[in-house]
Parts: structure tokens; C-alpha cells; sequence
């Protein structure tokens, strides 16, 4: 596997390659970006990662700070995994000197995180949409824990007409049921026990759904108590059109319960569809 930092580089890399697939990540490489990269390798002629720690989509700069690098144990990883090229770019080949352009998203990307992390999906529009140009695959890959983040990416995609495939694959979990991220290796024992009641009240949603309730003001409160049970309170729980991330009152198809939090100074998110 070979590791390039510029768009020249990459370009010249993929050129005449067949079908291309691109993983986009921000490092701190776990079991969920690597089933993203061997789902590529799967799939494709040529298989590129991306690897950049984007400072456009934290409104938090302590977050920008700790958030977990090891580009040598990632490169390792991506490797293994079959990956052909690592692009990790510089800030400045990203955003080079006059960099003025913004990529905004409307309604879809004004919810949510989008409410809780100002900017958030600007930054995350705008790089995506350099990614794809730079690299111009065919299809990229991403994980369902960020699902208002594959939307968004999705409703860009479709309005710039950029002419790649989305393709999703599903959240990778822990044994016990805690989504796999990056940021979990902050947490502390204690704070890790405790944020295992995300996915128990996604479950309990879930199961209340199996069980005939369709109100989701009631699904929002069955999360609330079992995340107050660990002594988690929510930002927010939100049930929501797993497309338009539009709030449904009733559950009547397809039906996303998303939800963040902080458990302790790490904040979380998770998902989960439900359907009657």
C-alpha cells in the first residue's frame, strides 16, 4: 500500500485504475472502518483511504485537539485490510492559502447535530465534496452510526449532480452493544459501563415498537429513562425519517430513533431504525 499526501499524487495513482472505491475516515482506525475498507476491497479494482482530521467540522476545538491520531497504526490496518492507497493530505492541501468556498446543505443538515454542533455539516459538506474531486471514485463508503451524516452527503451528492455511489453498511458494536468509535477510547471504565445504556435504550425503542407502540413521544421517554438509569442525560433523542431526518409523530414504516450524548467527557451519538 502506498501513501500519498497531494491531489497530483492520488490522481496519478487511480488514473485508468477501473472501478474505484474510497473510504472516508478521520483515523483512530477501528473494527468499523475496517469492514468499510474490506467491503471496498470486495467490490472495487482499486481501493483509496482517506485519512484527514478535518479542523472544519469541530465547533469544539478541545474536541479538534484530542481527538485520537496514529496515521502509522492506521496505515498498518488499511493495509491488512487490502487497501491500495492511503491519501493523507496536509490541512493546507486541503484548504490551500484563499481557500473561500463553503458547501452548505440545507434543512437536512439544520437538525440535530447540525443544531447542536454549529457549522458541523458545513465543514462536513465541504470536505466530502473536495474528497470525491480529488479523488473521483466511483463509489465511497460510509457507516450507518453517522447516519445524519450520510444524508447529508447523500442530498449533495444528488444536487451537484456528483456521480458517485453512496454505499452504507451497517454499525459494528461492541460485544455488548456499544457503537464502535473512535472517541470511545477516551472513556474511563466506569464512563464506559455506563455508556453501554445508549444502545440498551435504542433497544428498549426498538423493542417497545415490536411490541405495538407507535407514539414516539413515548419511544423518546422509554430511551430517556433507561440513559437516566446510567446516569446519562440526553442532548437530544429524536425519532426522525431515516431520509429527511424530518420528526415522525407516529411510527407507520421506516423510522430512525437517533440520539447523542455525553458520558463523561466524551459525547456519543447512535442510531437505530425501527419499523411496525
Amino acid at each position: 500500500m502506498r501513501i500519498v499526501r497531494d491531489v497530483a499524487a492520488v490522481r496519478a495513482a487511480v488514473a485508468g485504475a477501473g472501478r474505484i472505491g474510497l473510504v472516508p475516515t478521520m483515523g483512530a482506525f477501528h473494527e468499523g472502518h475496517l469492514s468499510l475498507i474490506r467491503a471496498a476491497r470486495a467490490t472495487c479494482d482499486l481501493v483509496v483511504v482517506w485519512l484527514f482530521v478535518n479542523p472544519t467540522q469541530f465547533n469544539d476545538a478541545s474536541d479538534l485537539v484530542t481527538y485520537p491520531r496514529d496515521e502509522e497504526r492506521d496505515a498498518a490496518l488499511a493495509a491488512g485490510c487490502g487497501a491500495d492507497l492511503l491519501f493523507a493530505p496536509t490541512v493546507d492541501e486541503v484548504y490551500p492559502a484563499g481557500f473561500a468556498t463553503t458547501v452548505t446543505v440545507s434543512g437536512i443538515a439544520d437538525v440535530l447535530e447540525g443544531a447542536h454542533r454549529p457549522g458541523h455539516f458545513a465543514g462536513v459538506a465541504t470536505v466530502v465534496a473536495k474528497m470525491l474531486n480529488m479523488v473521483r471514485p466511483d463509489v465511497a463508503f460510509f457507516g450507518a452510526k453517522d447516519a445524519q451524516q450520510v444524508a447529508v452527503v447523500r442530498r449533495m451528492v444528488a444536487d451537484l449532480d456528483l456521480g458517485v455511489e453512496i454505499e452504507v453498511l451497517p454499525i459494528v458494536r461492541e460485544a455488548d452493544g456499544l457503537a464502535m468509535s473512535s472517541r470511545n477510547v477516551r472513556l474511563g471504565p466506569e464512563e464506559r459501563r455506563r455508556a453501554t445504556a445508549l444502545h440498551r435504550g435504542l433497544e428498549a425503542a426498538r423493542t417497545a415498537v415490536t411490541g405495538g407502540e407507535r407514539d414516539a413521544g413515548v419511544l423518546v421517554r422509554t430511551v430517556e429513562d433507561v440513559l437516566a438509569a446510567g446516569a446519562i442525560t440526553a442532548e437530544y433523542v429524536a425519532v426522525v425519517d431515516p431520509d429527511s431526518f424530518a420528526p415522525v409523530a407516529t411510527i407507520t414504516g421506516r423510522t430512525l430513533v437517533a440520539l447523542a450524548a455525553r458520558v463523561g467527557p466524551v459525547r456519543l451519538i447512535d442510531n437505530l431504525e425501527v419499523a411496525p
